[in-house]
């Protein structure tokens, strides 16, 4: 599969996820992108950042909350996530973020147009990691900050290891494991030291919780980017997998639930003078 026929499937995943993107399984996104904002530090309230990838606007939103005299502008390819990020955002009244439909490798504004740059969850969905962000960087810019969020190594752990076992009965195959580029402090700080980002540090944050049930992850599988290992499967094969997997998954709740674990790194740096 080439670079374009992945982006290409991507995109109709995304698509087909937008309407559930923001399901209350899925909390972690919101949650990280509060923490995102705060670590930003934006005190001037006047900057001008980009959120790339922006999906249904959880980092976009959140930062706006931060600019009274700012402003945020988040790109997507994906036009029904725009859309939620849209509606969201009209439901909040803010007035100062805008949403257009772009890919991430085309960002399209000239070098040196915004103060800040953001990609949460985002930048290890591309093959070239480090042109990436080095074209995220050149929007930037001299002294402003560039940061994405990325999942730690044992996010999802163990559920979507079992997924994985349980799914690969079925012939299908995991996706590039691409994100495990950036899934430890050690391999963000060398993605930006390779794009010329100096003052670099990594953050890291809980923001886990327990699921009610194996019904709670399912809508997590289905409402995010597991769905498109599962959707191939005919109908009764996937109606036998889900229930298989969520027995399993079952098996594992507490009187807590059942525990979501998300380990999220927040790399920050500043590009130089």
């Amino acid at each position: 599969m080439t670079s374009r026929e992945r982006m290409a499937m991507l995109k109709e995943t995304f698509d087909a996820v937008s309407d559930g993107y923001d399901h209350r399984a899925l909390r972690f996104f919101p949650d990280s992108a509060a923490r995102l904002a705060s670590f930003l530090n934006l005190r001037r309230g006047d900057e001008h950042v980009l959120d790339v990838a922006t999906g249904t606007g959880n980092a976009a939103l959140s930062i706006a909350g931060f600019l009274p005299n700012g402003r945020v502008t988040g790109i997507d390819f994906s036009a029904g996530m725009l859309d939620q990020a849209r509606r969201k955002a009209n439901a909040l009244g803010l007035r100062n973020v805008d949403f257009i439909e772009r890919e991430m490798q085309n960002i399209g504004f000239p070098d040196g147009h915004f103060d800040v740059a953001v990609c949460a969850f985002g930048i290890f969905f591309v093959d070239d990691m480090d042109a990436q962000l080095s074209h995220i960087a050149s929007a930037v810019k001299p002294g402003g900050m560039v940061a994405i969020t990325s999942f730690r190594e044992d996010y999802f752990y163990p559920l979507k290891e079992m997924f994985f076992e349980r799914i690969a009965e079925y012939g299908v195959q995991k996706p590039p494991q691409t994100w495990r580029r950036i899934a430890d402090a050690s391999g963000c700080a060398q993605l930006f030291a390779a794009a010329g980002l100096a003052d670099v540090r990594v953050e890291h944050a809980d923001v886990g919780y327990h699921l009610d049930s194996a019904a709670e992850w399912w809508e997590i599988v289905w409402n995010a980017g597991l769905r498109r290992m599962v959707s191939g499967l005919p109908s009764e094969q996937m109606e036998r997998f889900r229930q298989e997997h969520l027995r399993e998954v079952g098996a594992l709740k507490t009187k807590d639930g059942i525990r979501l674990k998300v380990d999220v790194l927040y790399t920050i740096g500043t590009k130089p003078e």
